[in-house]
């Protein structure tokens, strides 16, 4: 019996040796829907993102108008002749100073110490074992829908002993339900395996959290942080409610009391001779107050809107 060595057959494409790389296909055209469809949504867009930045442009503009050009146009863009009046009258007192930093005091403070409540109590929430959760969610969620009111606040604030004390402005607001909701959501998408790594390692829970979740939750930490800064910036009823004294405001209520008492700060212009129009000095004041978020507001959003959609979907 003879056994048979079976023929080796050599395919076309290696007896040629290596095939050359075939020509790229041009993409296929869109269709004419989905064309239409682009311009129609880049015009809305447009449309939308001019109506948020023509009112910043017009207060800017008027900050910087002349007397005589405010007093003749309603609505200045970019004013014909350029003036700085505006700016160093409100500049040239200590008031407007003052109130910036009380306003950047009570931000960082108040950002900073929402981020360290929220986050561990997010955390914690985050946990199935965690006894009574379910009741612990549903008092969160309750406080997004009623709320004590205004009185019941005041009370509380005057027995505490927080009237005409910065503290005020931050401990009544440091942890917002929505926001600890959306970080709760971040927390419990993280995977459970990297935190028992982390325990055989030896780390306590306060080790897991500091040095597991916490580094991997950046971009939901810049987002909720976002939050609560424009928060704590915007601060004004509570500033008008629980601060007596003027030398504790913030930059909004002062920026209140330009609006609705222009020549309050008149006695106080030492520096400007000529003492600018009103409808100038308020424009100045808002741009003043709105810079400071309009420059940290870069640095986040890259963070933005990943933080947000990923604390509002999963979980």
């Amino acid at each position: 019996m003879t056994l048979s060595t079976p023929s080796t057959t050599i395919p076309p494409a290696l007896a040629s040796g290596p095939a050359e790389p075939r020509p790229r296909r041009k993409g296929r055209p869109r269709p004419t829907g989905q064309k239409v469809f682009a311009v129609f949504n880049g015009i809305i867009l447009t449309g939308f993102a001019l109506m948020c930045l023509i009112p910043f442009i017009h207060i800017i503009g008027s900050s910087f108008a002349t007397p005589g050009e405010l007093a003749t146009r309603n609505f200045v863009l970019i004013p014909r002749e350029w003036s700085t009046a505006a700016y160093q009258y409100i500049l040239s007192t200590p008031t407007i100073f003052r109130a910036m930093g009380v306003s950047v005091f009570v931000t960082v403070v108040g950002t900073f110490v929402s981020l360290v409540l929220t986050s561990m109590m997010a955390y914690a929430l985050s946990k199935p074992q965690l006894p009574g959760r379910r009741y612990i969610n549903f008092l969160v969620i309750f406080t997004m829908l009623f709320s004590g009111g205004m009185i019941p606040s005041f009370i509380l604030v005057t027995k505490l002993g927080l009237v005409d004390s910065l503290w005020s402005l931050i401990l009544p607001v440091a942890i917002n339900a929505f926001n600890l909701v959306i970080m709760r959501n971040f927390f419990q998408g993280i995977p459970a395996s990297l935190e028992e790594a982390a325990r055989i390692d030896g780390c306590s829970e306060l080790g897991v959290f500091a040095r597991v979740v916490l580094p991997l939750s950046l971009a939901s930490i810049a987002t909720i942080g976002l939050f609560y800064a424009v928060t704590y910036w915007n601060t004004y009823m509570h500033a008008v409610l629980y601060i007596n004294d003027s030398s504790k405001w913030p930059i909004q209520v002062l920026l209140r009391q330009v609006v609705i008492v222009s020549s309050g700060m008149n006695a106080d212009a030492t520096a400007v001779d000529v003492v600018p129009p009103a409808q100038s000095v308020k424009m100045a004041v808002i741009a003043v107050a709105t810079l400071p978020m309009l420059a940290i507001y870069p640095f986040v959003q890259r963070f933005f809107v990943k933080g947000a959609m990923i604390g509002s979907v999963k979980g």
